[in-house]
């Protein structure tokens, strides 16, 4: 299957209590106000790495090291009443120390913790595969979402894969 490409990228951020994650609200295009992990399209001759790169500089002002990306896996999403929608996202988790992340037109950057996730103002996929990501493990899925384009209506396999760590 041919989809376009799209990068997420989950900073995570150590605390003395837990550990928090940057997570967005976002303003315009697809996802509209949800929460989305920060990320976006992969452009023509950019590889999906420095997509994340630069997503990561235009919708948080944050300065990230594409070496230092943790590959954490691939989606694939289909939206069969909206083709053009249907996407690929590599997941990328970053651990290394960032800045404060600034507002900008497409997102508002905040940081929650791993156990106040709002799941529930999130796409519909990512209660199923999120959480496992965040612990450290890996995922490779497809969803399908249905009529609503809100709700997943399949998933295959739909399940974290095991960490390689």
């Amino acid at each position: 299957m041919d989809l376009p490409d799209v990068c997420v990228v989950y900073v995570l951020r150590e605390r003395t209590d837990g550990v928090d994650v940057l997570l967005g609200y976002k303003r315009t295009g697809l996802g509209l106000g949800r929460v989305v992990g920060i990320g976006g399209k992969v452009e023509a001759g950019e590889t999906v790495r420095a997509a994340a790169v630069r997503e990561m500089h235009e919708e948080t002002g944050l300065e990230i090291s594409a070496d230092l990306l943790e590959e954490a896996g691939v989606l694939d999403y289909l939206f069969p009443t909206a083709p053009a929608w249907s996407q690929r996202s590599h997941v990328f988790l970053y651990r290394a120390p960032v800045g404060d992340p600034v507002e900008t037109d497409e997102i508002v950057p905040a940081w929650f913790r791993m156990d106040e996730v709002p799941f529930e103002r999130m796409w519909d996929d990512a209660r199923r595969w999120l959480p496992g990501v965040l612990r450290g493990g890996r995922v490779r899925a497809t969803y399908t979402f249905g009529a609503d384009r809100a709700t997943v209506v399949a998933e295959e396999p739909g399940r974290p894969m095991a960490s390689a760590r």
